[in-house]
């Protein structure tokens, strides 16, 4: 059932990507042909984001004047050493938090210029999550935890939708089960219907298969690889997994708050050594360069 999709098949007929030359790897530097995005508009831009924790010497600099363009119907994952901005990237982008400075549009809408009701009602509407923790209520049935962001957005649940979307991450069978009945791996493709069931603008994923087996996160990445594929979703991941990173089409870096490269058509090999030059000290990083 599960799969690469659109994506694998094509390296499975053209053989493996080559990881982009180094001196290739930088912004701006069109993607590899084989997995060239289609002409969408944004559906995320970050402009100039900055966001720091504390006052003075004491304040933790998390994203420092960030500029980023997440094109409509393509996945991205982000990475970086622990403390490279990663989670404040994804809250700030999924207008959890709001920067310090800059702009966050989705995309025509500024999420910066939004009080916190405007918020809540764009994140039920148009805006997905997926996190590590399932986030499964364990007195609904499969069903109602679904079909819950339609009840919070004051829209009528459409068991239609449900079977649709269940239909889609291979669980509708299981529609009438609690979370409790299901396994780690199948309670996870719940939390995916679910963050899909509103049709969102943007589906974001923090770290979704960090507590899964080997074999069940191949499952739920080839779930994410699909939504884009399929349906031309936008997915946006943080990970700190190589090979969860190799089913995106972009893997966009973080170091120290600021953006540090990207890799198109990424493969685990070539993330992996990326992310081993960012672990090191800056001064290490910079005799590299």
């Amino acid at each position: 059932m599960f799969g690469r999709g659109k994506r694998g098949e094509r390296r499975a007929r053209t053989g493996p990507v080559v990881p982009p030359r180094p001196d290739h790897d930088t912004f701006g530097t069109p993607p590899h042909p084989l997995h060239t995005p289609r002409a969408h508009t944004s559906a995320v831009r970050l402009d100039k984001v900055a966001k720091a924790y504390g006052r003075g010497a004491e304040a933790v600099h998390a994203l420092r004047g960030v500029d980023l363009d997440i094109p409509r119907g393509t996945f991205t994952a982000v990475m970086g050493p622990s403390g490279s901005g990663k989670s404040t990237f994804l809250h700030c982008a999924a207008g959890l938090d709001k920067p310090d400075s800059g702009r966050v549009l989705l995309g025509d809408d500024d999420l910066t210029a939004m009080n916190e009701n405007q918020l809540t009602r764009l994140r039920r509407t148009r805006l997905g999550f997926v996190f590590q923790a399932f986030n499964l209520l364990p007195s609904l049935t499969v069903e109602k935890n679904v079909l819950l962001p339609l009840r919070l957005a004051g829209q009528r649940p459409e068991r239609g939708r449900a079977a649709e979307v269940l239909g889609m991450v291979g669980l509708h069978a299981h529609a009438g089960r609690r979370p409790a009945q299901l396994s780690g791996g199948q309670q996870q493709r719940v939390a995916i219907a679910r963050a899909l069931v509103t049709r969102p603008d943007v589906l974001f994923a923090d770290e979704p298969t960090g507590a899964l087996d080997t074999t069940t996160a191949a499952e739920v990445l080839a779930l994410l690889r699909r939504a884009v594929d399929d349906t031309g979703a936008t997915v946006v991941m943080v990970t700190h997994d190589p090979v969860a990173a190799s089913y995106a089409d972009r893997v966009v870096f973080l170091a120290e708050g600021n953006l540090a490269g990207h890799l198109h058509a990424p493969t685990p090999e070539a993330v992996a050594a990326r992310m081993v030059g960012l672990s090191q000290p800056a001064h290490a990083r910079g005799r590299a360069a």
